[in-house]
């Protein structure tokens, strides 16, 4: 009798959290570093998630660790409006050392791939568990030899921004469900409406980088001392959108990009771009021919080190003097225009995170059956 009662109660708890499900009454907690007003693409893209589900009804917000999150710029320095948009400032936020955070079985965390802390702090929380992870090379800083975020943490799935990471992270995690959502590029990353200016739009991980390539290029080719070089660091996107758009050219480098959102943004401003290929070749820099084999795409100028980044810039300066820059690098970038849109972003989404709560709903569904199937086991082991 004790036993019967005690499958009831569970039955009845995993009902309502089949109810919540079917209601949408959960919360989705996306966890997130506080950058301290540093404008970082990863986290833009973690708010655009958290934005795109709560217009689409569902309960998303922030989950940060301190209270002092910086939303708003003050005296110390910006916010994360001040870079990123007061509507985003605006989405729900949740303090941990507030203790207002009470995750129920029916709500979702969502902790990026670097915190294999936090997977093991939440790792008995009741509710569903999924990994969001844009930076391969981050995953495994944290994550202790032989453990997996599957097994060990009960993070069974994770979310990711193109199909190649998905396949890196299958082949470390054979048994974990990948789903992949890529990143948007905002409709304000556009071509300027004035004439490009002789500037140089550079962005690199490793700021000494930059540098490095804006000294060899004055050295190596003095007659171009009037081109400025211009870094895009700690602009606000709209700010960096601008800059990005009236400049003439830009450099990227970053060996470790997950998706490269960078000179995407610069195909969107028609401004060309000398890049180094990553360690992970995008999804966007390649094609395959009818035999699958793989090439680099045009749409950029693409080198494999960063040597002879300055002569590349050098001899693109001289075509676009003489307006003469080559066709099929111009029909290469017009090519890859428009693949990466908001609205795309968002449909890809709404299926995603369909499908992740179908999933939960079906895990619920499973539970019940079970728990009603022991009820009437154990109700004719009384019988009889």
């Amino acid at each position: 009798m004790e036993q019967t009662q005690k499958i009831e109660e569970q039955l009845g708890q995993v009902k309502t959290v089949l109810k919540n499900l079917e209601d949408k009454n959960f919360t989705l907690y996306f966890f997130t570093l506080d950058t301290k007003g540093n404008p970082v693409a990863g986290i833009a893209n973690i708010y655009e998630h958290v934005k795109i589900l709560n217009d689409l009804g569902y309960k998303a917000a922030i989950l940060h660790e301190k209270n002092d999150y910086r939303l708003v710029g003050d005296e110390n320095g910006n916010g994360l409006g001040d870079w990123l948009g007061e509507e985003y400032a605006k989405l729900p936020h949740v303090s941990i050392e507030s203790q207002s955070l009470n995750v129920t079985p029916a709500d979702f965390i969502i902790i990026p791939e670097i915190f294999a802390n936090i997977m093991e702090q939440v790792k008995d929380f009741p509710c569903k568990k999924v990994v969001f992870s844009q930076s391969y090379d981050y995953l495994l800083e944290l994550l202790p030899v032989g453990k997996r975020w599957n097994t060990d943490y009960g993070f069974n799935d994770v979310i990711t921004t193109s199909e190649k990471q998905a396949q890196y992270l299958t082949n470390l995690f054979p048994s974990l469900r990948t789903h992949v959502v890529p990143v948007s590029i905002p409709s304000y990353f556009k071509n300027s409406d004035k004439p490009k200016l002789p500037i140089v739009a550079i962005h690199t991980r490793n700021q000494g980088d930059a540098a490095k390539i804006a000294k060899a290029f004055y050295l190596q080719f003095p007659v171009y001392k009037w081109l400025t070089f211009k870094e895009l660091r700690g602009l606000s996107r709209e700010n960096f959108a601008n800059e990005l758009g009236k400049s003439c050219l830009a450099v990227w480098v970053d060996d470790t990009a997950g998706f490269g959102t960078f000179p995407l943004e610069a195909i969107e401003s028609n401004t060309p771009v000398i890049g180094k290929i990553p360690n992970l070749i995008p999804e966007w820099m390649e094609t395959k021919d009818a035999d699958g084999n793989t090439s680099i795409k045009n749409n950029g100028v693409w080198t494999n080190t960063t040597v002879n980044i300055p002569e590349l810039i050098a001899t693109y300066m001289k075509v676009w003097l003489e307006d003469s820059v080559p066709t099929d690098l111009i029909e290469g970038i017009n090519q890859s225009k428009g693949q990466y849109t908001e609205e795309k972003q968002k449909e890809t989404l709404t299926s995603v995170y369909s499908n992740l709560f179908e999933e939960r709903k079906n895990e619920m569904k499973q539970m019940i059956n079970n728990l009603e199937d022991a009820t009437a086991k154990l109700s004719d082991t009384t019988n009889a």
